[in-house]
């Protein structure tokens, strides 16, 4: 690839003068911090710890939140995609590759001892100016030169000499960000305890906020647990997490002298079955797979465990609603962050007719209340950490005679009909992503208890 001479930087053109029409057939290179992303702070995603992980579960959920409009929009026209940044190479390459598509990633290399990264660079050092020139250049040496080349500053003009046109993007925090329903693929699993994007003021605000939010989450907890369920819902409300309820739940089956009925719900938190309970003003029981004993130990309601054998879970299901408990159970087997509802599984249809669907969902702002990778024990802690926590929950009408197993509808078609009754509340997307699927993605795993990440490759889901 020959080397082009160099232009003014004020002959540049900005990005916003390049024609994305008919470049099917050509190659883009850009720079991402400041170009393909509107931030052109790295900070932010050095907020990490275990860098590789972190790079496939947790920063791909904040490089989509923060990408330019106008790079995207030609970035994507171009038939062929080529990013250079001066961050590691394996921390962009799965949000780029996997994401938005790119086909190649040109970044500053991590060295790695026995498969595992130490954070000290490797190769030629940071990816920057003219570093970034050579490496297009060695890149591209058997082709022909990229049509376009993007970037922000002079430290970009190297690389983009090389391309036969070039176009500046100009700093303007003002930009609005590309949504998320217009990347090729949509973002559904993210793993990570913190809500926003941590920037400097933000972490400011965390570090300030976190020995506070300790104290507040604690007695939260503390509280709670040793309150009786009638009054749960009082309690919250006045330490600041906020109940909203619409829709009105049946009655009491223990006081009704009547089987129990399975309330099935869309899965936010481990705390689901509880706040449901809460609503109720009365004791249920919930099933789970995977519970913490610290988070068993914690709850005021009674908790079975399942054990993922079919036939042994049916008969804890069925024994608890003959019993005249009411079942508060999460067919999804994992929570999901964003509006999307995973595979219900179709056991709960098979065991009983007296369904009612309730839609949940959560609004937190500073940290999670869920995890893949990390402890599950403190889940509940982060979600009472949360300065404002808001937990919405929707009771749904009970499903009608025709609507059942025992009417001649198979289980499959029960389960997915009350997942788009809650998808349809909520407004979610409902999807046919499973646990499986998740914990793979996530943490290289099945989610199965005890099993060591990494067991099970990512790439397995298609």
């Amino acid at each position: 690839m020959a080397v082009r001479s160099t232009h003014s930087p004020s002959k540049i053109p900005t990005i916003y003068r390049c024609d994305s029409k008919g470049r099917e057939n050509q190659t883009v290179a850009a720079d991402m911090h400041g170009t393909l992303l509107i931030d052109r702070s790295l900070f932010p995603y050095f907020a990490v710890s275990e860098i590789e992980s972190a790079a496939k579960a947790v920063l791909p959920k904040h490089y989509s939140e923060d990408l330019h409009p106008e790079t995207w929009r030609v970035l994507s026209s171009c038939g062929r995609k080529c990013v250079l940044t001066e961050s590691p190479r394996i921390m962009v390459e799965p949000f780029l590759k996997n994401y938005l598509c790119v086909d190649l990633v040109l970044g500053t290399e991590i060295s790695s001892w026995r498969g595992v990264a130490t954070g000290f660079m490797g190769g030629a050092g940071v990816l920057v100016g003219e570093e970034k020139a050579m490496a297009l250049r060695k890149a591209f040496e058997s082709s022909s030169a990229p049509e376009i080349g993007i970037g922000d500053s002079e430290a970009d003009f190297p690389f983009m000499n090389l391309c036969k046109e070039r176009y500046i993007v100009p700093s303007d925090q003002r930009v609005r960000p590309v949504k998320q329903d217009e990347l090729p693929k949509p973002m559904i699993f993210h793993d990570g305890r913190l809500v926003q994007k941590p920037s400097p003021m933000m972490a400011l605000l965390i570090i300030v906020w976190f020995p506070i939010g300790v104290l507040l989450s604690v007695s939260r907890v503390l509280i709670g647990s040793n309150s009786p369920i009638s009054l749960f819902y009082y309690i919250m409300q006045l330490t600041g997490c906020k109940i909203l309820v619409k829709g009105t739940p049946p009655p009491n089956a223990k006081n009704s002298g009547r089987t129990g009925v399975a309330f099935v719900c869309s899965h936010k938190t481990v705390m689901d079955p509880l706040f449901v309970s809460a609503v109720l003003g009365h004791n249920t029981t919930c099933v789970s797979y995977s519970a913490s004993r610290i988070t068993e130990f914690l709850s005021p309601i009674r908790n079975c465990r399942l054990t993922r054998e079919r036939s042994k879970d049916a008969k804890i299901i069925k024994d608890i609603l003959e019993e005249g408990w009411d079942l508060v159970m999460c067919p999804e087997g994992t929570t999901c962050r964003e509006p999307y509802l995973l595979r219900f599984s179709s056991l709960f249809a098979e065991l009983t007719d007296e369904i009612v669907p309730v839609a949940i969902n959560v609004r937190t702002s500073m940290f999670h209340g869920s995890t893949a990778r990390g402890r599950k024990w403190l889940d509940i802690f982060f979600f009472f950490m949360n300065p404002l926590p808001v937990y919405e929950i929707t009771f749904l009408d009970k499903l009608s005679p025709d609507q059942t197993y025992s009417a001649g509808k198979s289980s499959f078609d029960v389960a997915n009909n009350v997942q788009e009754m809650i998808g349809a509340a909520l407004k979610f997307e409902c999807t046919k992503f499973t646990r499986k699927d998740k914990y793979r993605m996530l943490a290289g795993t099945d989610g199965l208890v005890g099993q060591k990440p990494g067991a099970v490759a990512a790439d397995k889901l298609s």
